[in-house]
This record gives C-alpha cells, structure tokens and sequence, in this order.
C-alpha cells in the first residue's frame, strides 16, 4: 500500500527533475586590446547532456576572428537510463494501483498476481539502485566539465595573461541534485516494499500454514521430559517387579503417616470388643442381656 500511494510521486519527482533540467553558464572574455573583447558568452546545455554537441564563439584577441568551441564529454546514456526507469516506474505504480483497488480478487487468484508484482517489485528495485548510482555519478562529471575554471582553459585567449577571463553566471545545480536524492529514495522505497509485497505470495503464506518443524518439537521434547521427570518423581526408587497402583500407595503413606503420628504420641487405641447388650428397668435391674462391649486398657 505504501508504494501504492508514494511510488508514483516520487517517480514523478525523479524523472521531471532530470528531463526538465536547462543549465546556463556564462563567461566573459576582456582582451587587453578593448576592441575584440566579448563580456558575453553564453554557454546553454541540459537534458540528455550530450555536451560535445554543445559550442559557443569566443575571440581570439589575436585576429578578429572567433572560435568555436565544443564542450566535452557525453553524458546521456546515463541521464535516459535514469529517466526510463523513472517513467516505466511511474507507469507501473499506476498499473498496480488500478488493480489494488478494482482488481483485488483477480489478483489473489491462483496467487499469479502477488507473484508477478513481487518480481517486478524487485526488478524495479534494482533498475533504481543501478540507474541513481550512475545518475550520481554522471551529475558530478557534468558539474566538472561544466566547471567555469574548464570552461575559461578551452578559450586561447584566456591562457595569455595580458587578457582577463572569468564567469559572470555559473549554472544552479538544485534540480539535478534533487533527482539524484529522489532517485536514492526510490531505491528504499521499492526495497522496503519487497517485504509487503512478498506477504502476499503464495510462499509466505505456505510458511505461516506449516510452522517450523523445529519450534514444534522443542516443544514436544519438553512437554515428553517434563512427564517424565513426574513419572519418575512417583515412582519408587528400589525394585524392579510390579509396581503398586496409586491406591496402594497412597494407603501405604496414611498407614506410615498414622504409624508417625502414633509413635510420636506413645499412644496406642484401647482394644474393644462386642459383647451381648445389656437392657436396665426403671430400678436399675437387669431386664435383658444382648451383645456386650468390653474395653481394655493397656
């Protein structure tokens, strides 16, 4: 969703600035005889760059002549490769959008859809890292055959020290730095959008059905050592026959813990035995005799 709502920006701010740059360079030329001097030459360039093609008229201060002079350097395979991949980036973005938003279960469908954006995804990745690489280091190329210092060398008369050269206008370099940040930005913006984009596809969505094999039987192992421990703690620690039900033992602890508690005491229960029953009348004499209970005391 990021790149849905950003790429397309960003796109748009990194070609324009780069195609719609116009640079203006210039320099005055001041002959020590005031007759051939030229206080104003001006030297235009911009996009593609292709600054050999590029020529001004300087005097020569020597005849009444003037050269022509060509800059050097050619500098638009760079300048149209960064520019391509920002319009294809930009029209993609748009494409992607349109389906985001009226396309959402055709794009889902057999996951074909997150599949080819995730490859695309990172294609575009790469093409932006590649062409603002080069764009970067193009732009300073640019700025040093550009440069008012270069530019004065390539003029004869200003190598004689009788005549005064120098630049009265340098070009404003803004725009084409500014494209060459956007070109970096879009960079972090399609990277970062691999993630989002790769949530998507089958591949990550298989991950999260099936967890790791490896989280599940680490768990599987402790829940098996932790009933052992148990187990084992239950068990008795001598013997290798039969071993007695949870009943029975849970009888052999009360029958020990009433021995404990009876030795403790030094008491032991009277014995007592039933005997026939013995029935009184209101004078207290014997009517009837039944089982009677005797109690000895120790």
């Amino acid at each position: 969703m990021c790149m849905v709502i950003f790429a397309p920006i960003f796109a748009i701010c990194a070609f324009a600035t780069c195609g719609g740059y116009y640079g203006h360079l210039q320099v005055k030329v001041d002959c020590s005889d005031r007759r051939q001097s030229n206080l104003s030459i001006d030297i235009d360039f911009g996009y593609p760059f292709r600054l050999q093609e590029v020529h001004f008229k300087a005097p020569s201060c020597e005849t009444k002549k003037e050269e022509i002079l060509f800059l050097d350097g050619d500098f638009s395979p760079a300048a149209q490769f960064f520019l391509t991949v920002g319009v294809f980036a930009f029209l993609y973005s748009l494409l992607a959008t349109i389906v985001y938003v009226f396309y959402q279960n055709k794009y889902l469908k057999n996951n074909r859809g997150p599949l080819v954006d995730f490859v695309v995804t990172v294609i575009f990745s790469f093409m932006w890292l590649v062409s603002s690489c080069c764009w970067a280091k193009t732009l300073s190329d640019i700025k040093t055959v550009t440069n008012p210092t270069q530019v004065l060398l390539l003029i004869s008369a200003c190598r004689a020290q009788q005549n005064k050269c120098m630049a009265t206008q340098e070009p404003v370099w803004s725009q084409l730095n500014t494209s060459a940040v956007f070109g970096f930005v879009n960079v972090v913006l399609w990277v970062g959008n691999i993630w989002f984009v790769f949530k998507e596809t089958g591949w990550y969505k298989t991950g999260q059905r099936y967890p790791t094999r490896n989280a599940s039987g680490k768990r599987s192992s402790e829940m098996r050592q932790r009933l052992y421990s148990e187990s084992s703690f239950e068990q008795p620690e001598e013997g290798f026959g039969p071993q007695p039900s949870r009943q029975n033992s849970f009888n052999q602890q009360v029958n020990r813990q009433g021995s404990f508690n009876q030795s403790q005491v030094s008491l032991s229960l009277p014995h007592a035995y039933l005997g026939k029953p013995v029935i009184y009348d209101r004078d207290n004499k014997v009517a009837s005799q039944g089982p009677i209970i005797f109690v000895n005391k120790l």
